[in-house]
């Protein structure tokens, strides 16, 4: 079986993470780490038992591809010197901090054809895969995510730290172009707003509200959306969606429970509620394994680096609104 030499670059919380699901994938090998704090990446060395580089050349020139798992604020130089040597490169959430570098990224990749791959890890979540064949054409989406206080992720907005994800979720669902943002936000426990929602309408008509804060009393990550005779909730948190549908009479059903008709005439239809079977996957492990694959079968990645650009585009455009919001009230 061929194999694909991968690095990690950061050895935080998440880049240990890597590492470990990368050790665990047959057709990869972790080649091993590198981090600027030594403590940090010596420690992740001895528990993972995996070669610690003296530096960044040293690790790529010993590569096929690379999983940067760094701060935010050092995405864009990390990433940019990677894809400089040729390297593919899977990049945590945000893709960058700025919109020029993240077109930057990707413009470089293209030209070198490489694999540039952002970590939209919720993409990937069991209960999200388990309703790919019941979403469509969705009209109204609202979302609230919502964390206990993490010292971790506030040297950015909460929309980039939190709300992100469900923006790359809700633009894989509507493929339409941005009408209109409104948005409002405060910055309560930290330098950067800490609760945010936002309003997205589409040009085709559909609706997202999102909402997201990390100051919240309980964990909370569900999705709601609403299209024509269906109505789907999700728990990104316990893996578990729900499906509401209208259907007609004479449609063979071969799960779910039936909750009576409704409507009179032609128009009858029945209530049908179903569980969508959910594979016993790690979404982190999953999204990594794609990654993998996508290189050794020269294939473009599922959360490709033009899709991390378009997600921080509207992410940023909220942050704009919600600014100008703060600004009327003062």
């Amino acid at each position: 079986m061929e194999k694909l030499k991968i690095g990690v670059i950061g050895t935080g919380h998440l880049g240990k993470l890597h590492v470990k699901m990368f050790k665990e994938l047959e057709n990869c090998e972790c080649a091993g780490i590198f981090d600027t704090n030594l403590l940090q990446s010596e420690n992740a060395a001895a528990e993972f038992k995996v070669k610690l580089f003296n530096n960044e050349e040293e690790l790529l020139n010993s590569v096929d591809a690379v999983s940067v798992a760094v701060t935010t604020s050092a995405h864009f130089e990390v990433a940019n010197r990677c894809l400089e040597k040729g390297k593919h490169v899977f990049i945590e959430k945000p893709i960058t901090s700025t919109i020029s570098e993240a077109e930057k990224l990707v413009k470089l990749a293209d030209k070198k054809n490489l694999n540039l791959q952002v970590g939209h890890i919720e993409r990937f979540n069991p209960a999200l895969v388990s309703l790919e064949k019941y979403i469509s054409n969705p009209v109204f989406i609202e979302t609230d995510r919502l964390s206990q206080f993490n010292p971790r992720g506030t040297d950015v907005a909460v929309v980039l730290d939190l709300m992100i994800h469900d923006i790359d979720v809700i633009l894989s669902f509507i493929k339409s172009d941005i009408k209109k943002i409104d948005a409002n936000g405060l910055a309560v426990v930290s330098d950067n707003v800490d609760i945010a929602n936002a309003r997205i309408q589409f040009e085709n008509g559909a609706v997202a509200n999102v909402t997201a804060s990390r100051i919240s009393q309980k964990k909370m990550r569900k999705m709601r959306i609403f299209q024509k005779d269906t109505y789907i909730a999700l728990d990104f948190v316990t893996g578990v969606s729900e499906v509401y549908r209208l259907l007609s009479v004479d449609e063979n059903v071969l799960s779910g429970i039936s909750f009576g008709e409704i409507g009179i005439g032609d128009k009858k239809k029945r209530l049908i509620y179903e569980q969508p079977q959910v594979r016993e996957i790690n979404a982190l492990q999953y999204e990594l394994q794609l990654f993998v694959n996508s290189i050794l079968q020269k294939t473009k990645p599922i959360v490709s680096g033009e899709d991390g650009l378009r997600a921080l585009r509207v992410a940023e455009e909220i942050i704009k609104k919600i600014e100008e919001s703060r600004m009327e009230i003062q």
